[in-house]
């Protein structure tokens, strides 16, 4: 009798709980409405939305390759399987053109779509919460207002259980905190408006902080750096690996243009960011830049004192170029290729975007692993189409495997007081078989692979 009550309370125990956190994971589907009128529609409300809708990188995640734009369809790897991008465009049946402002705000807020079902976290709601009411109102009237599509994605590829939605509920009991973004007393304009773009709408720590295994940020490792698309999203704390650290006034300029003299030209995932940035207001690009300076503080007098000394040997590798003597690391092999096939452009005497970065300056060179300077030798940076950019051949076909590790251990030896790299030919291997899939960016942020479309260079009313 004993053990059958046990039993019994049990039972009644789980149904309890079952019952109370269904309570909490359910959500009503809100009305379907008919789709505003554009005209009706503050032109000033639509340019708003269309800059904040840069910021945000909407198109990037919510175009498929060789698709609409915002069209969705987009395949987005996670390590539970594939997620597929929704359609954001007005289309009623496909897209979102039934849905209210409502129902779109809710999405935002609290990740959960007009029919009430969970979003999955691969749409950053946990930095879309901050977003504000009013920012949310212009990117609701963009959305509303761009070419309806017609086109229905794919269904997620995930197992069981990751594909019952109700369960991303105790997912956001764990680790999602509701918004709106409050400003901290205290600390300038700028600062909070910065604070505010990057932790909300700019997303920036769903690239640059490590998650767990729950695919959750890791909070005390906050802008610590990750891998994102095989690709390194670099550390944008005090870590950074960049040989002359960063301020607000470099950063800003990097994310305005996609590029900067002293460090390099945006590639990657970074790539459609800084092409975006293009579109946004300059004040709102420049807070952004003087928050994250903030994050990665003020450089210690040692790191000040290794960022002049890279620019001492830049200026000297510039001065003495094409003269410069051989035989310096000991590694023949990669010397010889980097004399032969990268000394032209990197020397220094053409900096940026139209000549290639003095290595000594280079953060790839002198990151934790050489993933991106894998990517970038392989498969180059292709120019932007209809507009001078940078670009830098591949090298894919052309260096077989060897020959690519001699060459990035003598960039290593040669241009970095790092230590030497011990996973390079484990990554030169995978990625030459295909085992890392790596996304090729164009230098106006499109590619032949996600996104198709830039917020730059389409005719965004």
């Amino acid at each position: 009798m004993t053990l059958l009550r046990i039993v019994l309370g049990l039972v009644v125990i789980l149904a309890i709980g079952t019952a109370a956190f269904i309570g909490y994971a359910w959500h009503s589907r809100l009305d379907p409405i008919d789709p505003p009128a554009k005209a009706s529609l503050d032109a000033k409300l639509l340019a708003r939305g269309a800059e904040l809708a840069a910021i945000g990188n909407c198109n990037v995640c919510h175009t498929a390759p060789n698709g609409e734009a915002f069209a969705g369809g987009l395949g987005i790897p996670t390590p539970f399987g594939t997620i597929y991008s929704t359609n954001i465009t007005p289309d009623p049946e496909t897209g979102i053109g039934r849905w209210s402002e409502e129902a779109f705000s809710r999405a935002m807020r609290k990740g959960v779509d007009r029919e009430g079902r969970h979003l999955y976290p691969a749409f950053p709601y946990d930095h879309f919460t901050l977003v504000s009411d009013e920012d949310n109102r212009a990117l609701y009237a963009f959305l509303m207002t761009r070419k309806s599509v017609s086109a229905k994605s794919p269904a997620n590829q995930l197992p069981f259980p990751f594909n019952v939605r109700m369960l991303l509920a105790g997912w956001k009991a764990l680790f999602f905190r509701e918004g709106p973004y409050l400003p901290e007393p205290g600390r300038p304009a700028e600062w909070n408006r910065g604070r505010y773009l990057a932790e909300g709408l700019g997303h920036c720590g769903a690239c640059h902080t490590p998650r767990n295994r729950l695919g959750a940020e890791i909070s005390d490792q906050h802008f610590a750096g990750a891998e994102i698309e095989n690709w390194t999203a670099y550390a944008i704390d005090s870590g950074s690996p960049a040989p002359l650290p960063w301020d607000a006034e470099s950063l800003a300029f990097y994310l305005r243009h996609g590029w900067h003299d002293r460090h390099g030209v945006s590639r990657g995932p970074m790539a459609p960011v800084t092409a975006n940035l293009g579109a946004a207001s300059e004040a709102d690009v420049k807070a952004i830049a003087a928050y994250v300076a903030e994050v990665m503080g003020r450089p210690s007098k040692e790191r000040l004192a290794q960022g002049e000394a890279a620019l001492a040997a830049a200026r000297q590798e510039r001065e003495a170029a094409p003269l410069r003597r051989t035989g310096e690391t000991g590694n023949g092999a990669g010397e010889a290729i980097f004399v032969s096939a990268c000394q032209g452009c990197h020397d220094g005497r053409r900096p940026p975007p139209f000549g290639g970065l003095n290595l000594h300056l280079s953060t790839a060179v002198n990151a934790p692993n050489a993933q991106n300077i894998i990517n970038v030798t392989l498969y180059g940076l292709p120019a932007a189409r209809g507009e001078p950019s940078a670009m830098m051949p591949a090298y894919r076909g052309v260096l077989n495997e060897n020959q690519l590790v001699a060459l990035l251990d003598y960039m290593r030896e040669r241009f970095s007081r790092q230590p030497a790299w011990t996973d390079t030919r484990e990554r030169v291997s995978s990625t030459l078989r295909g085992e890392r899939k790596v996304p090729v960016y164009r230098m106006d942020g499109t590619t032949h692979a996600p996104p198709e479309t830039s917020m730059r260079t389409a005719p965004w009313p």
